[in-house]
């Protein structure tokens, strides 16, 4: 079945499947209670809860079902049960290798802590991943998600029993259980040097399987200003295609039940990704909050915040136990590619490359960004003068576009004065008069007679911008520039706040409009152009990543300079006459 479906709690005929299974159940405790008394000669202990069959959640199956289901699944990895297990105290249990630390909790077996050694935050500390906003009101990361509000706290408030204490040393295992009777819980982790970790849960109530999935419930820790929190993304890929869901997208608590590679949350730089074993076996729940931070973050006050959205995700077998792996880390295409999907034949799946959303122009942006990484791989080690380099060759590539668009404007320039003549002929005719195709007519027979193509001038612009686009969409996407020093900036994907590289812009921008000929213009369009377009695009650049502003910049001094030596041959010095004549006289 593709697609979305509602919570299982809304099925109509769960309700009465549940109250069949409850009849018999009962029927069944009455029939049997001669026989159970003469082989024990006490009382049986009473549940620890005097109606546990009112919090039975609904599951996406029949609960009739479930037995057997539950009997199907592998018996390799689940726990031996006991009447009641849990523990006296909270206890913390640390995993540690080379990229993370993880600080887990006993009450409720889930990850209080998981710093990422090689990536730092805004204050050069190692970055902790818990969004330490979020989570403690929504979540932490590996906690369970289920369809029962009630049982999903009760799971992740329990006490476990942990088979490890203290520090660990990956490889290493963890083994968290709770019972108490009737509820019977288990989690099972598995470390090694990578940043993947094995995922095995199950949770049973009365004997039959629970939809309870592990969960990346609120964001990452890097997340710290609104753009970051609306760069997030619940990703997933059903077949070859991923699918990216934006913020506006994403239903909380909405239930996807398809084939599934791979499936998580993601931001700007990094995600939590599920792998499941079974592809065909998987459910993967959206989940969708928000939560209030300082509009300033410098000068935070409580009384002055904003709303942002905090995205999601859970992932497990809606019909057993759940047996997955589980990606946490850098969106790096070097480290993605090493981590493969499970096929649903069993084998080999897909990478996880496709986390990494390049955008509409990704056939561009992922080259350009490969390219941009062998560059500073293995050649220019800085990663600022490797964006200055391939901006070079980019405009050098460019130039016979730009000729293109120069000559084209050329011609035009010179029959100009004809094109305006037909104009004034025909402007005291409405644009609904017949009349007004003769002009039409008139402007076409004169573009043919001196072989000028209207279009031709714009046609190099239209090629430029996919180009320019999918650069734009590489250098927002690499983690690679996150924290990266260039002169003085320390972090090429932040904005430059010493605002030199937007001021840059501006006067660059300015000095090229200035020596491009833009003969015929109107002298307000003109004006527009030369100073308004500047200030404009200066603005904007205040909050672009410093990486994206060196582009521009370096973009803007490359074009000066071509522009500078165009306007020194024959056909530049034809059109900068053509521009002067065509400025108006003043009194």
């Amino acid at each position: 079945m593709n697609g979305e479906f509602p919570n299982p709690q809304q099925d109509p005929g769960a309700e009465k499947r549940l109250l069949v299974v409850f009849v018999l159940t009962f029927l069944v405790i009455i029939v049997m209670q001669p026989l159970l008394s003469r082989y024990y000669k006490r009382p049986q202990p009473a549940p620890a809860e005097p109606q546990p069959q009112q919090q039975q959640p609904a599951t996406p199956t029949a609960p009739a079902a479930a037995p057997a289901q539950a009997s199907a699944a592998p018996a390799s990895w689940v726990p031996s049960t006991v009447p009641v297990k849990q523990a006296e105290a909270e206890s913390e249990v640390v995993v540690e290798n080379d990229l993370y630390r993880i600080v887990f909790t006993n009450q409720g077996a889930q990850v209080k802590s998981w710093v990422l050694k090689k990536h730092l935050d805004d204050h050069d500390k190692p970055l902790e991943l818990v969004n330490q906003i979020a989570a403690p009101k929504h979540g932490y990361p590996l906690s369970f998600w289920t369809y029962d509000p009630d049982l999903k706290k009760r799971l992740n408030q329990a006490l476990y029993v942990s088979t490890a204490s203290g520090e660990l040393k990956a490889p290493a295992d963890i083994t968290f259980e709770f019972s108490d009777g009737d509820l019977i819980v288990s989690k099972r982790f598995g470390f090694d040097h990578s940043h993947v970790v094995q995922v095995q849960t199950s949770v049973t109530r009365s004997g039959a399987p629970v939809a309870a999935y592990p969960a990346w419930p609120a964001g990452f820790g890097d997340q710290t200003v609104a753009p970051s929190y609306a760069a997030a993304h619940v990703a997933y890929l059903p077949a070859e295609k991923p699918v990216y869901l934006t913020p506006k997208d994403v239903s909380g608590g909405n239930t996807i039940r398809q084939m599934m590679y791979w499936g998580g949350v993601t931001d700007q730089y990094f995600a939590a990704a599920f792998l499941p074993n079974g592809p065909n076996e998987v459910a993967l729940v959206t989940l969708h909050e928000s939560i209030q931070i300082p509009k300033n973050l410098n000068k935070p006050d409580p009384n002055t915040t904003i709303t942002v959205p905090v995205l999601g995700a859970a992932m497990g077998n809606p019909n057993g136990p759940t047996e997955l792996r589980m990606f946490v880390g850098p969106k790096t295409l070097d480290a993605l590619k090493t981590v493969h999907a499970t096929a649903p034949g069993g084998g080999q799946g897909p990478d996880l490359q496709q986390l990494v959303d390049f955008g509409w122009f990704g056939f561009i942006a992922k080259p350009l960004f490969l390219w941009l990484k062998w560059t500073h791989d293995h050649w220019i080690p800085g990663w600022g003068w490797a964006i200055v380099f391939l901006t070079v060759i980019i405009n050098i590539a460019l130039l016979p576009l730009k000729i293109t668009q120069m000559k084209s404007a050329l011609r035009m320039q010179k029959i100009a004065p004809q094109i305006k003549a037909v104009q004034e002929k025909y402007k005291k005719y409405a644009l609904t008069d017949p009349r007004k195709q003769d002009m039409h007519k008139e402007m076409q027979a004169l573009y043919k007679k001196h072989n000028v193509n209207p279009m031709s001038g714009c046609l190099p612009v239209l090629l430029q911008f996919p180009f320019l686009i999918a650069f734009y969409t590489m250098l927002s996407s690499a983690v690679e520039l996150r924290h990266a020093d260039w002169a003085w900036i320390h972090n090429l994907a932040a904005p430059d706040r010493v605002f030199v590289l937007p001021v840059l812009i501006v006067v660059s921008m300015f000095l090229l409009q200035r020596m491009t000929p833009m003969a015929g213009m109107d002298p307000m369009q003109q004006k527009m152009m030369s100073v308004m377009m500047p200030l404009m695009i200066g603005f904007i650049s205040l909050n672009l990543a410093a990486g994206l502003t060196l582009y521009w910049v370096t973009s803007n001094v490359l074009g000066i300079v071509q522009q500078w030596v165009m306007n020194q041959t024959s056909m530049g010095r034809e059109m900068r006459a053509g521009a002067h004549r065509s400025k108006p006289k003043t009194a």
